[in-house]
C-alpha cells in the first residue's frame, strides 16, 4: 500500500517539476525543440530502465500479490481481484463498482453490457425481459 501511494505522489510531483523547470528554460530563452529532445532522451532511458528491471506478471499469486498492494493491503480485495482475472483472462475487463452489501462478490458478465438502456425501443428483441439480443451479428465501426 504505501509503495502505491508513495509512486502515485512521486509521478505527480515529477510531472510537476518537470513543467516548472521547463517552463523556466523556455522563459530563458532556451530552445523549446532542445528542451523536448532532452525530455525524450530521458524517457527512453527511464524506459529502458524499468523494462530491464520488469517482473512478468502471470501466476495467479503473482496477480493476486500484486491486486493486494494496489487495494491498500487488503488480502480478500486481492484475492477476488486474481479470481476475476482469472476468469476473464489477460485481454478481459474487469469493473469495481461500490455494492449495498457487507460482503464482496464477484459477477462476470458474458459479451458487452451497456448500461445506458436502449436508444430507440425498435432495438429490443424480447418484449417480455426487455431486452436486445443477437446472435452472431454484424457490427459496422466507423
Amino acid at each position: 500500500a504505501v509503495v502505491s501511494t508513495q509512486s502515485t505522489w512521486a509521478a505527480t510531483i515529477l510531472a510537476r517539476a518537470l513543467f516548472d523547470e521547463g517552463s523556466k528554460a523556455v522563459a530563458a530563452k532556451l530552445n523549446p525543440m532542445d528542451l523536448k529532445r532532452g525530455i525524450e532522451f530521458g524517457t527512453r532511458k527511464v524506459i529502458a530502465n524499468l523494462l530491464s528491471k520488469a517482473i512478468t506478471v502471470e501466476s495467479k499469486e503473482q496477480i493476486e500479490n500484486v491486486a493486494t498492494i494496489s487495494a491498500n493491503g487488503e488480502k480478500s480485495i486481492g484475492k477476488l481481484i486474481a479470481d476475476a482475472m482469472e476468469k476473464v483472462g489477460k485481454d478481459g475487463v474487469i469493473t469495481v463498482q461500490d455494492g449495498q452489501t457487507l460482503e464482496d462478490q464477484l459477477d462476470v458478465v458474458e459479451g458487452m453490457k451497456f448500461d445506458r438502456g436502449f436508444i430507440s425501443p425498435y432495438f429490443v428483441t424480447d418484449a417480455k425481459k426487455q431486452t436486445c439480443e443477437y446472435e452472431d451479428a454484424f457490427v459496422l465501426l466507423h
